[in-house]
């Protein structure tokens, strides 16, 4: 009923280059390979490829590629995957480009002949913009380029980009796929055999790896995530329509509710198993003012302000300050994320304790 761990790094061997399947758990473990198999299956994939982080992941994808390769990004992407990008692997003779990946002309005018990836997240993080999982995908098979989706806002549960034709999802299963903010973890998922043997060897030449303790944890945690992501959902839809007139907040941000610009989309894109639209946890508002947020901080008790997301518990933070503090303040004003931004991440608590817990805090 409840699979083994296997705490070893190494195995005993039949002989010199013969063995059961295992050698080192560098290069593979049973409890992380059972892991991969199930987070695979989840995102209707062949392939899965577990790292120790979500960061880790995003960066073995990027290390497929060679010296003057380019490749396209969201602008409105996670904080530390534009550090790793920016500060990092563009030293070693990478180039990344940022645009607006809602529309299709802006990401088809940058495609170049060394384009490689388009990188892009749905719904980002934290504005909760979406892009035509779809429609990008037929633009990158008309110009040779691979489509990777970080599908961490959503998790399997609420999106299968592979079934739009993405060729690669990664998620950081820190979020709701370990869904308790106990482990970290990430992970690459694909059907194209090619491209998971490339990937392995990454994730066993570079070791990036999670344990067989946090593999266990996240065979334990799929166990629920459909029940947990699916509360979460509900709550925030509960949650974002009765807060979407409220006099204190200038603005409210979710793909559920009819005002948002891409709500269409997200009904066709973002499905549960059943196939019933689902919208996510996440809600961001705009407070107007650094002001307003502060009161809002000091007064909320059940949201615990912390950096994260998707965990049964329910979190606020400031993207301009905590997740996003590395993106420079001139790229965060053209996109609109300000200071008096926040960012709900909506847990599996009463959703009425929420609610008060909210409008209570925005009492001036």
């Amino acid at each position: 009923v409840s699979p083994p761990i296997h705490f070893t790094s190494t195995y005993q061997q039949i002989g010199v280059g013969k063995n059961h399947g295992f050698d080192y758990s560098r290069a593979a473990n049973p409890t992380r390979q059972r892991y991969e198999e199930n987070i695979a299956s989840l995102e209707s994939g062949n392939y899965g490829i577990a790292f120790a982080s979500g960061m880790a992941a995003t960066t073995a994808l990027f290390q497929t590629l060679t010296h003057g390769d380019h490749v396209i990004i969201g602008r409105n992407t996670y904080g530390g995957t534009y550090r790793m990008a920016v500060e990092v692997l563009s030293k070693h003779g990478f180039y990344f480009e940022f645009v607006d990946t809602k529309f299709l002309d802006q990401v088809e005018n940058v495609i170049k002949p060394n384009t490689k990836w388009i990188f892009l997240e749905t719904p980002t993080n934290p504005l909760l913009e979406l892009c035509d999982i779809k429609a990008i995908a037929q633009l990158c098979k008309s110009h040779d380029v691979k489509l990777a989706v970080d599908n961490t806002f959503m998790s399997p549960y609420g999106q299968n980009p592979l079934a739009f034709g993405a060729d690669l999802v990664m998620h950081s299963a820190t979020k709701s796929i370990g869904g308790h903010s106990d482990l970290l973890g990430g992970v690459l998922i694909t059907n194209e055999k090619e491209l998971a043997d490339r990937l392995y060897f990454i994730q066993k030449s570079g070791g990036a790896v999670p344990s067989a303790f946090d593999c266990w944890m996240l065979l334990r945690s799929t166990k629920t995530m459909g029940l947990r992501v699916q509360k979460q959902s509900d709550n925030a839809m509960a949650l974002a329509h009765r807060l979407e007139s409220h006099p204190s907040i200038e603005s409210i941000m979710y793909p559920g509710l009819e005002s948002h610009p891409q709500f269409e989309l997200a009904k066709c894109q973002q499905l549960n198993s059943d196939g019933v639209p689902i919208f996510g946890s996440i809600i961001s508002m705009e407070l107007g003012s650094v002001e307003a947020r502060d009161h809002f901080l000091s007064k909320i008790q059940l949201f615990t302000l912390a950096e994260s997301l998707g965990g049964v518990e329910s979190l606020v933070c400031v993207p301009f300050g905590m997740t996003h503090g590395s993106v420079p303040v001139e790229i965060k004003n053209e996109i609109g994320l300000t200071e008096g931004l926040i960012r709900l991440s909506v847990g599996i608590e009463h959703v009425e304790d929420l609610y008060a817990d909210i409008t209570q805090a925005l009492k001036k």
